[in-house]
């Protein structure tokens, strides 16, 4: 069947895409900041240090460089310390809870500095040691035997060669002999080719380095080596702390989602801070003075975007396209909760907890009111 006229696939188009990466969502600040930086650049830099910060960490206009809006939240001296890394031929190792925004830092890291962050490798049991560094064309090995036409480069070879930044997300989920063969090239920025003979070899581009990812959840899976830990530099990303930042950033993701979704609905304030409060009550285990069993379900911000989404979409099909506080309980229990009775008994007690000391409010009353859902 052919593709229907008009409708050609390409590699790389911003028409009809669900998610654009951070080059592209965010080019035109990229482009501002590229112009105005008159600040020293690592080697293989797009950017100056200064510039990446102020790319990810937003900030107000300046004779030197334009506004930006913050990326990350809550974590800015663990990203000023991961920029410090990557401009010395040190990998970088970002570490935490799962949605603390690891693969978002690393995805705007290599975006600003290397000006493409689709260079990725995702870590899983079955990644190959082929996937990464490099493979063959085997009917070119078949008919010529090796040769650099038959050579089909991984993103390990490519990042080398062009000087930028690989992104490896997940690492831990290796098998630590594939782990390990990360060694020789964060060591002595080489490949070694030995199928094209005994010396050859190819040198990294100034600008090369490896930003990694590797969740809490998933310490003791496959755990890396002492060799392989020394040559990285670890940054650990906490959740986010301060309440009024966390709504923020939630109403700002739910926001964008619903307008990239063509759905009309939007997020109150209001709505926004009463869910950030219960998710950063049930995350410290704490409420009201009164201490409760955690939950074994992380309650991630990300997990909070994806709550207020889904209370915003039902709003916008099934409603009168106005996300309300009753709406949240009825979607945490597919988006936050998953599966676990344990957890679900656990968010029971907590509202039961809230019914008793702030059921006469009336926006809590509301997000109580959905609890018939769970």
């Amino acid at each position: 069947m052919g593709t229907p006229p008009g409708r050609e696939p390409t590699m790389r188009t911003e028409r009809d895409a669900q998610r654009l990466p951070a080059e592209l969502s965010h080019s035109a600040e990229l482009e501002a900041l590229a112009s105005d930086d008159r600040h020293p650049r690592p080697p293989g830099w797009h950017l100056s240090a200064q510039a990446v910060r102020h790319f990810i960490l937003g900030g107000p206009a300046t004779p030197d460089r334009p506004a930006c809006r913050r990326k990350i939240f809550g974590n800015d001296l663990a990203v000023e310390r991961a920029i410090v890394t990557l401009a010395g031929q040190r990998g970088l190792l970002l570490v935490g809870e799962p949605g603390t925004a690891k693969s978002l830092l690393s995805e705007l890291l290599a975006a600003a500095i290397s000006g493409s962050s689709t260079h990725t490798v995702q870590g899983s049991a079955g990644t190959a040691e082929e996937q990464i560094r490099y493979g063959w064309n085997y009917a070119l090995l078949l008919k010529e035997g090796p040769s650099e036409r038959a050579l089909v480069p991984g993103p390990l070879h490519r990042c080398m060669s062009l000087g930028c930044l690989l992104r490896f997300e997940e690492i831990t989920r290796c098998p630590v002999e594939i782990q390990d063969s990360l060694i020789p090239v964060l060591s002595d920025r080489v490949l070694h080719v030995p199928e094209l003979g005994d010396d050859a070899m190819l040198l990294s581009r100034p600008g090369f380095n490896i930003v990694a990812t590797a969740n809490l959840r998933d310490r003791g899976v496959n755990e890396m080596s002492a060799a392989l830990k020394r040559r990285f530099n670890f940054e650990t990303l906490l959740p986010i702390r301060d309440p009024a930042a966390e709504a923020e950033l939630v109403g700002r993701e739910v926001d964008r989602l619903l307008a990239e979704d063509g759905i009309g609905a939007r997020l109150p304030p209001d709505v926004s801070q009463l869910l950030v409060q219960v998710f950063q009550e049930l995350r410290a285990g704490e409420a009201l003075g009164v201490r409760l069993e955690p939950l074994s379900s992380v309650l991630s911000t990300a997990e909070a975007v994806n709550v207020a989404y889904s209370a915003a979409a039902e709003a916008w099909y099934f409603g009168d396209g106005s996300a309300q506080p009753e709406h949240l309980l009825r979607h945490m229990s597919g988006t936050a909760l998953k599966d676990d009775a344990d957890d679900r008994k656990r968010l029971t007690d907590y509202l039961r907890l809230l019914r008793g000391k702030r059921g006469n409010d009336p926006g809590w009353k509301r997000l109580l009111d959905g609890e018939r859902w769970l």
